[in-house]
């Protein structure tokens, strides 16, 4: 009978290209990998890795039971759901990656609603950007990632994963001292252009996003200051560097000297869980979903109804 941890490793090997990552990902050595797949080819009676250069590459047997590994392991995770299902209890461990002010924003309330509620549920927490996140949840490297995207630019859903709606997420802008536009009410985006702007990291979703929306109005994007955290973006601001696009979910402690103006035509991005349609039974991730949205801070006003994603029965 074939091990299941040796399929795991050479699933792992496959997936991530080398002995070693394969080993940083199980969180294991590399000589504990090589001796999984040593054993597996006695097993198989089959030579599964080939060295090519400095390193390995899958022969036509690997590659076939890859494949069947693949979808042992999924069904693996699907009985382990259903198990967890069938007991009803929210136990066991859940992985989570999400994006910074989701992390502030959210996850002091919901993480402390699910220890009192779920004592026997071990939550473990990554800050990654959702690029980063959503990789490893395919992967089954996370459970569970949230994760954000913007009205006007959705972020594709792989294949296998499903998502539930958390809230949607209204943006404002962020002027500095003596801004010529202080005072207003509302402002529209095309008043902005020519405007200096502060955005966050090159290669983010907010960074890529705000290049696109801006020349979606005909203006050139003019960003001399990246920060990935919003607090730093408003102290850029309250220096008076140069303007910011602020999400409510992401705001700390605002500078008395910067001014905080509605949107004449709102911007909003929308903030939603996703997980494998394998794990989809496990009342940890259903625990989980439920508490971020309990969480969700009254500054964030919009409801469930407004964001048009489906949320999965």
């Amino acid at each position: 009978m074939l091990d299941l941890e040796r399929l795991r490793a050479l699933h792992s090997v496959a997936t991530y290209g080398s002995v070693s990552a394969a080993a940083d990902v199980l969180h294991v050595t590399t000589s504990a990998v090589s001796q999984q797949l040593a054993k597996l080819e006695r097993e198989t009676g089959q030579k599964l890795l080939e060295r090519n250069g400095r390193g390995v590459r899958l022969t036509d047997a690997a590659q076939l039971l890859v494949g069947h590994a693949g979808r042992i392991l999924s069904l693996v995770e699907q009985a382990q759901a259903d198990l967890e299902a069938h007991r009803g209890a929210v136990v066991g461990q859940l992985s989570v990656g999400a994006f910074p002010t989701a992390i502030r924003g959210l996850f002091p309330a919901a993480m402390r609603a699910l220890r009192l509620d779920h004592p026997d549920l071990r939550v473990l927490l990554s800050e990654l950007d959702p690029l980063e996140s959503m990789p490893l949840v395919v992967r089954g490297d996370l459970d569970l990632a949230v994760v954000q995207d913007w009205s006007n630019e959705p972020l594709p859903l792989p294949e296998g994963l499903l998502k539930g709606a958390v809230c949607a997420d209204i943006a404002d802008i962020a002027l500095p001292p003596g801004h010529r536009f202080a005072g207003r009410a509302d402002i529209a985006l095309e008043e902005l252009a020519g405007e200096t702007w502060i955005s966050s990291t090159p290669g983010s979703i907010c960074c890529d996003w705000l290049h696109r929306t801006l020349r979606s109005i005909d203006c050139e994007p003019h960003i001399d200051h990246h920060a990935y955290e919003f607090a730093t973006q408003l102290s850029l601001v309250a220096a008076g560097l140069g303007v910011a696009i602020l999400p409510r979910l992401g705001r700390c402690d605002v500078p008395p000297e910067v001014e905080i103006v509605t949107l004449k035509a709102p911007l909003t991005r929308r903030v939603y869980c996703v997980w494998r349609e394998e794990a989809a039974r496990r009342p940890a991730i259903r625990a989980a979903l439920d508490a971020f949205r309990k969480a969700v801070p009254s500054n964030v006003p919009v409801s469930l109804e407004a964001v048009p994603t489906p949320v999965p029965a």
